[in-house]
């Protein structure tokens, strides 16, 4: 069975005094066996990884540029973030994919550019509401991930299924749609790719030992409730009940 990955995505929440929730986190969680992962906007990860150093938590990235250098105002390179103190880079987020209209295409040249730096990447996929509604969500996602993939994917990947429709709106999907989901794209990994499947979507302490009791969730991927370190700690045992 995988070690679970348990991860915050902090979005764009959070400066200075943020900072205090590595101490309250580590005050609520004894050594766990769990991997622990916090996405911190990115003016905040090198203060992160400095108020996570000797700690279980690794620090990531919420996203980065295909390249690795240039003249690209405003972006950020992986291996930037690397220089900063992430280990993992978030990509291919429904926020990004949505706002930003980015391609699966684009995805998977972020996720080569994250390992080419020697980080991981955490590949994220989804549907839209009409998309489920038609009947058409696990092809959907499915063929999002494939398309997402780096070619060279190596167990260094991470995936996390967020249906679009449950992110920040408090619903979430039922337990059989979830393991539904994640069974299909277990079955749909390429041969020799070995990655956890993360589950997001208004994950909370009250939903998240049933989620994460679920076969094939390796885990999740958690907005809101990962800003506050007692919920986040509440999600973070209910992962090894």
């Amino acid at each position: 069975m995988a070690r679970k990955l348990i991860a915050g995505n902090w979005k764009m929440n959070g400066q200075g005094p943020q900072l205090d929730f590595f101490d309250d986190l580590v005050n609520e969680i004894a050594e766990v066996d769990v991997d622990i992962l916090i996405c911190p906007p990115a003016t905040l990860i090198e203060r992160c990884a400095r108020a996570a150093d000797s700690t279980l938590i690794a620090i990531g990235g919420q996203d980065c540029h295909v390249n690795e250098k240039g003249a690209h105002t405003g972006d950020v390179s992986a291996g930037m973030l690397k220089d900063a103190g992430a280990s993992f880079v978030i990509v291919g987020h429904s926020e990004r994919r949505a706002d930003h209209g980015e391609t699966s295409a684009i995805v998977k040249a972020k996720a080569e550019a994250v390992l080419a730096s020697g980080l991981t990447p955490v590949i994220c996929v989804g549907e839209t509401l009409a998309e489920r509604e038609s009947g058409e969500a696990e092809r959907v996602v499915v063929e999002q991930m494939l398309a997402s993939l780096p070619d060279e994917a190596s167990d260094r990947c991470e995936i996390a299924y967020e249906p679009v429709w449950a992110i920040g709106t408090g619903k979430v999907a039922s337990t059989d749609d979830i393991l539904q989901m994640h069974s299909a794209l277990n079955n749909a990994l390429p041969s020799g790719v070995s990655a956890r499947l993360l589950y997001g979507g208004s994950v909370k302490p009250d939903n998240a030992a049933a989620i994460l009791s679920l076969h094939h969730v390796d885990g999740a991927l958690v907005g809101g409730a990962s800003l506050k370190a007692s919920d986040f700690a509440s999600i973070i045992k209910n992962s090894i009940r």
